[in-house]
């Protein structure tokens, strides 16, 4: 028996799995380097230069190392480094201070990456947020260089263990060998942190946001890691390791089970079919989806593909983008959701104003009717992808009439401009709408009349009903996709859909929570678009089911006054 005291921390769950093994504690001691004056400023700016080379190729290395052994899209990470580390601004300003103030190297490498770190931390984008993360990364490596040490190699380590540190550079994550490290716990970090997304590549367990104090764990201490629930135990008792051994025991067996659903119908057990597909932010999410039985996918978010780089991409890059995609769907339907920009999702080089409240500002197809050179750029490259596969066209955060008919509008300009110029445009493309804002649910009667289909986002659609922000703790138990206001609005959608021979998808996080499967399919969702690894769960779900009886089932629950009566209502289900 331990004579340590156990210690539970809780997390961020990023990245899903068990473990149970020794913490390996990842450590590094800040380093300030004193403020010297050179001699030689030409010197000391070649000595700068010859260390930043020396990362380039260390980088470069990492790289390919990770092509190979995860393929290209894992390795884009190190792209954006190696840009970072070309970047004529960065680099020139720490270049020139050495020569003006004739700063050593070290100290005017500080100065300059510290600048850019509070710029990058500042800001309110959680993406552009994990780019202080990088610089810091790069920064170390080519500090390192300017000592004469060696960077941290954690693809070195050989005894399995936890690993552990304040926050982990998305390239220590890179080269880590998941039959060693059996999992990751940060003090800081989130789900869209470069890392904890490299972490779900590597299908490594990890917990993110764990708080201050973690590092201070000792070297090799007994840790048991639940990444479903954030929850890290240091020194468990013999019991909570035989639990979380049976825990790991269960998860994995379920796993092999879900896998036999892959290629079966997504059919309710009175023949109803409920399509079932994925959310992708990029084409080599594509492999994920398909390996997980995906009959479609549900929302490309093409805001992914003009994010974590310098400029916007053209009409043919974006073209062979989601051609690509469609003909690696091989019919199958592919919804493509038009540029969702604003709010949390920022791009630096579009130097968008300042807005003190971003979520109910210009946002996603505002800035595209507002922006419309960007917007029919998108749009002639979704056109011309359309003669290759099942396209489908939405337009996001449509809140009246008169923003579905202007974009529209403008579709039909450019695929009659296209269709002139002879390119081949395909006649069976559908037209929809994502249903996020309150105002479109409560309208959908009409615009039924005019749109091929819906997808509600429930996201965005739940914070904007109940006026809370999900990621504020202070308000985040309000965040309740149960609620019945929420069901209402979902059902009206439904209804006027069904009114109007067209069909209804949902691509929110509800779509893929099991619990919530029932309502949906009673409610009379046709498709649910989840991400990938939510998918033979849902298909379990759905096979399970009733649509018949869950019609009368969901419309009681429309009748309910809170969330704990939806809920409770929903464990009556196992009678039906």
């Amino acid at each position: 028996m331990s004579d340590h005291k156990t210690v539970v921390r809780q997390g961020i769950a990023a990245s899903p799995g068990y473990a149970v093994s020794r913490a390996y504690i990842l450590k590094r001691e800040p380093y300030v380097p004193e403020r010297l004056s050179v001699a030689d400023p030409a010197a000391e700016q070649e000595r700068f230069r010859e260390a930043v080379d020396f990362a380039v190729n260390e980088i470069d290395g990492i790289r390919q190392a990770m092509e190979e052994k995860l393929g290209a899209s894992k390795a884009e990470i190190f792209e954006g480094h190696l840009l970072l580390l070309r970047d004529p601004e960065l680099l020139d300003t720490v270049v020139a201070n050495i020569g003006e103030q004739r700063l050593n190297a070290e100290y005017a490498l500080l100065e300059v990456s510290r600048m850019y770190i509070e710029i990058f931390e500042g800001m309110d984008n959680e993406l552009l947020r994990a780019r202080a993360i990088d610089i810091a990364d790069v920064s170390e490596r080519v500090m390192n260089r300017l000592r004469g040490l060696p960077h941290v190699d954690v693809s070195a380590w050989t005894e399995p263990c936890v690993l552990i540190a304040e926050e982990l550079a998305p390239s220590d994550t890179a080269r880590l060998n998941p039959d060693i490290v059996k999992a990751i716990v940060s003090e800081a970090g989130s789900r869209t942190s470069h890392s904890a997304i490299m972490a779900r590549s590597l299908d490594i367990p990890a917990i993110v946001g764990a708080g201050p104090g973690l590092t201070d764990i000792p070297q090799g201490a007994e840790v048991v890691v639940d990444a479903l629930t954030g929850e890290l135990i240091v020194h468990p008792t013999e019991e909570q390791k035989r639990v979380f051994t049976e825990k790991m025991e269960r998860y994995e067996s379920r796993r092999q089970e879900l896998r036999k659903l892959k290629d079966l119908p997504s059919v309710t057990r009175d023949g109803h079919r409920v399509e079932l597909a994925a959310n992708i932010g990029k084409l080599e999410d594509l492999e994920k989806a398909l390996d997980n039985g995906a009959e479609g996918i549900g929302l490309f978010r093409t805001e992914f593909l003009y994010m974590d780089r310098s400029s916007m991409p053209g009409e043919d890059e974006q073209f062979g983008i989601y051609k690509h995609a469609l003909q690696r769907m091989e019919g199958k339907p592919v919804v493509i959701r038009t540029l969702d920009i604003g709010g949390d999702k920022e791009l630096p080089y579009m130097s968008l104003p300042k807005e003190s409240n971003p979520f109910l500002g210009q946002r996603a197809i505002r800035l595209c009717l507002a922006r419309d050179d960007l917007f029919r750029t998108q749009l002639r490259a979704l056109l011309r992808a359309s003669a290759f596969g099942n396209l489908k066209i939405m337009f996001p955060m449509i809140a009246v009439l008169e923003e579905w008919r202007q974009a529209k509008a403008i579709l039909l300009e450019e695929k009659a401009r296209l269709i002139g110029q002879g390119v081949e445009v395909s006649e069976e493309l559908e037209l929809g709408m994502m249903v996020e804002v309150p105002a479109a649910a409560l309208l959908a009667d009409q615009f039924a009349r005019e749109v091929d289909f819906f997808s509600i986002g429930t996201n965005d659609l739940i914070q904007y009903t109940m006026a809370a922000d999900r990621m504020n703790e202070a308000v985040s138990g309000l965040y309740q996709p149960c609620h019945p206001a929420i069901l209402r609005l979902i059902g009206m959608v439904a209804e006027a859909a069904g009114r109007h021979g067209k069909w209804v998808g949902m691509c929110g996080e509800m779509a893929g929570d099991a619990k919530a499967i029932p309502l949906l399919v009673g409610l009379g969702l046709h498709e649910l678009s989840m991400s990938a690894a939510s998918i033979l769960a849902a298909r379990e779900a759905v096979r399970g089911l009733n649509r018949e009886e869950l019609v009368p089932f969901a419309k009681q629950a429309l009748s309910m006054g809170s969330q704990a009566e939806v809920e409770a209502h929903l464990q009556t289900l196992h009678r039906l």
